[in-house]
C-alpha cells in the first residue's frame, strides 16, 4: 500500500501536523500504519478528503461522537447527518439569543411585567398532538407505554418479564408534569428530577431478582416556548423542520457505539445479530447510567415524533419523512404511521407520538 509521510500528508490536506496528531488521539482520523520502530504516523492517498472533513466538522462545533458518526457514512447519510446537526446548533442559538435579549433587558431596564410584550410573545405557541400504541403482528402482548399530554410527550419501550409495567412506571412518573407550569429555565432540573423518579419506579418493578427487565424512555416536556429532551434506549425523537426530518436523539446501542467507534458500516449495522442489544436503559440496577438531557428551542412549524423501534426499526425515514410531511392531523399521521409498520411485518409492538407547535388559537 502506497503511503504518505504526515509531512507530505500534511501539506496535502492543508492541515498541520500537530493537527493530524490531534486527531490520531481522539480517534477522528487514524494513520494508515505507524511505524513500529519510530512511530512515525504514514497516511493513505485517499485520507485527505477525510481529513479535511474531520477538519471542516470540528470548526462547525460537531461532537466527537457525531464526528466519528459522520466520516463512517456515506456521502448522502453525511450530508444528513449534517443537517440535522445544524438544526439541533441553529435552535440551540436561537434559544441562546433570546435568553442573551432578555438578560440585556432585565439588566438595563425595569423588570417586564405579567403582560409585556416578550413574555407574550414568549406563550403564543402550543402544542397539538397525537399518542397510539399498538401491539403488532407477532409479540402476544404491549410492553410499550405512550402519553400525550399539555405538556408531556412520552415513548417508553419495556423489556424483560416486567417491560409493561417497567414502561408504564417510567411515564407515570413524568405525567405530573402535566399539572404545573414549567418555567424553560428551571424544566431540564425539574424533569432530571422526574427521570430520577422514573428510575427508582423502574427498580421497584424489577426489584432484586429481575435485572433483565427494564425499559427504553424519550420524552419531550414543553414550556411554551421550548421543549426538553431525555432520551436513553433506542425509541427515538424526531424533528421536521422546513420539509426536512431530522434525528435528534442517539441511540444507547452497541450496534451505535460500533458505529460510533467506525468499527461497522451503516450498512453493516442494519444486518447485525445484536441491533437491538441496548448499551442504556432505565433497569433494576441502581448503577445505570444517566439519561440523555437537552433543551430544544421550538419553532412554529415544527413537528416531532417519538416512536419506539417498533416503528423505526421497519419503516424507512424516507417514509416516516414524506407521512409526516403530507398528513396534516397528528392522529391521522400516528395511524398512518402504524399501519407502515403492520406493512412492514411488524414484528415488534409499535408506538408513536406525532405533535405540532402551532401559534395559541390557530386550527
Amino acid at each position: 500500500m502506497t503511503t504518505m509521510t504526515i509531512g507530505a500528508f500534511s501539506r496535502a490536506s492543508r492541515l498541520s501536523p500537530k493537527a493530524l496528531r490531534l486527531y490520531d488521539e481522539l480517534e477522528l482520523l487514524r494513520p494508515a500504519r505507524v511505524d513500529p520502530r519510530t512511530g512515525y504516523r504514514h497516511y493513505a492517498p485517499e485520507q485527505v478528503e477525510q481529513a479535511r472533513l474531520v477538519a471542516w466538522l470540528r470548526r462547525l462545533g460537531m461532537p466527537l461522537a457525531g464526528i466519528r458518526e459522520v466520516v463512517a457514512l456515506g456521502p448522502a447519510e453525511a450530508a444528513r447527518e449534517v443537517r440535522a446537526f445544524w438544526a439541533r446548533a441553529e435552535a440551540d442559538m436561537t434559544a441562546r439569543r433570546d435568553l442573551a435579549s432578555f438578560l440585556v433587558d432585565h439588566l438595563t431596564g425595569p423588570r417586564a411585567g405579567p403582560s409585556s410584550p416578550r413574555e407574550t410573545t414568549m406563550t403564543t405557541l402550543e402544542l397539538r398532538y397525537a399518542a397510539l400504541s399498538d401491539t403488532g403482528l407477532v409479540r402476544p402482548a404491549n410492553q410499550d407505554t405512550v402519553h400525550a399530554g399539555t405538556r408531556v410527550l412520552a415513548v417508553a419501550d419495556g423489556f424483560g418479564s416486567g417491560g409493561a409495567p417497567a414502561s408504564g412506571a417510567a411515564v407515570e412518573a413524568l405525567k405530573h408534569l402535566d399539572d404545573e407550569p414549567l418555567p424553560a429555565g428551571s424544566v431540564l432540573n425539574l424533569l432530571e428530577d422526574a427521570v430520577q423518579g422514573a428510575a427508582q419506579a423502574v427498580r421497584e418493578v424489577a426489584g432484586p431478582t429481575d435485572p433483565r427487565t427494564g425499559t427504553t424512555l424519550t420524552a419531550m416536556v414543553w414550556t411554551g416556548s421550548r421543549l426538553a429532551l431525555v432520551h436513553i434506549g433506542d425509541s427515538r425523537a424526531y424533528l421536521l423542520r422546513d420539509g426536512g426530518l431530522f434525528r435528534i436523539t442517539h441511540d444507547h446501542t452497541l450496534v451505535q457505539s460500533l458505529l460510533d467507534e467506525g468499527r461497522l458500516t451503516p450498512e453493516e449495522a442494519t444486518a447485525h445479530p445484536q441491533r437491538t442489544l441496548l448499551a442504556k436503559a432505565l433497569t433494576g440496577d441502581a448503577s445505570a447510567p444517566a439519561p440523555d438531557l437537552r433543551l430544544h428551542d421550538a419553532l412554529a412549524g415544527d413537528r416531532y415524533l417519538l416512536c419506539s423501534d417498533g416503528l423505526s426499526g421497519v419503516v424507512p425515514e424516507t417514509t416516516l419523512e414524506e407521512t409526516l410531511t403530507t398528513t396534516p392531523d397528528p392522529a391521522e399521521a400516528a395511524r398512518t404511521l402504524i399501519t407502515a409498520a403492520h406493512t412492514a411485518g411488524a414484528p415488534d409492538n409499535v408506538s408513536c407520538v406525532v405533535a405540532d407547535v402551532v401559534r395559541a388559537g390557530s386550527r
